[in-house]
């Protein structure tokens, strides 16, 4: 074990005001997505209810939650990293001694910053071609793709932004590497 509380831990800001408005941005993320969440369950509910109790169809239900779901998933992306709430194996880190952890933490946070910017890059392409051709869906209710769509550049970009402020705390000395002890 590597001495890990069981409740979650932010990401240290040291005093740092740069970093501490880059947390409370990702904390307001995280707000939000749970938002989209509740919205998505609500509607979902209204649903049901208006196909099995009022018999009626549906048009934009389906859609909306779906969108909202994923919405959510992207925009509580920084907020699940400054929690560091995302999939974790601390074994190899916790059996390296100090400097080795610390290139190892680079090495990770660095490669995760490149395949965000890229994750970011192409969600933006993405979002902006369905923009400028004005992109429908393909169902009754037809809305914009891009208003869905916009959440891809958006939540790799503020992703990138978390990711980049923990490669500073990192590097700064603000934050641990792996936020294991230095018992090495």
């Amino acid at each position: 074990m590597s001495g890990h509380s069981p409740t979650p831990t932010l990401a240290r800001d040291g005093g740092n005001p740069v970093l501490r408005a880059i947390g409370a941005i990702s904390t307001a993320c995280g707000i939000l997505a749970a938002l989209m969440i509740v919205a998505s369950v609500i509607i979902t509910c209204q649903m049901i209810w208006v196909r099995f109790v009022m018999g009626q169809s549906t048009i934009w239900q389906t859609e909306a939650v779906i969108y909202l779901m994923v919405g959510a998933t992207m925009i509580g992306l920084p907020y699940v990293q400054r929690l560091r709430g995302h999939v974790n194996v601390d074994l190899v880190p916790m059996m390296l001694a100090r400097r080795a952890r610390m290139a190892l933490a680079m090495v990770t946070l660095g490669a995760g910053i490149v395949v965000t910017a890229v994750m970011f890059w192409y969600g933006f392409d993405l979002w902006h071609v369905a923009w400028e051709r004005n992109w429908r869906s393909d169902t009754v209710w037809a809305p914009k793709l891009w208003v869905p769509y916009l959440v891809l550049p958006v939540g790799f970009g503020l992703y990138l932004l978390q990711l980049c402020a923990d490669f500073y705390a990192l590097l700064a000395g603000i934050e641990r590497p792996f936020g294991l002890a230095e018992d090495k």
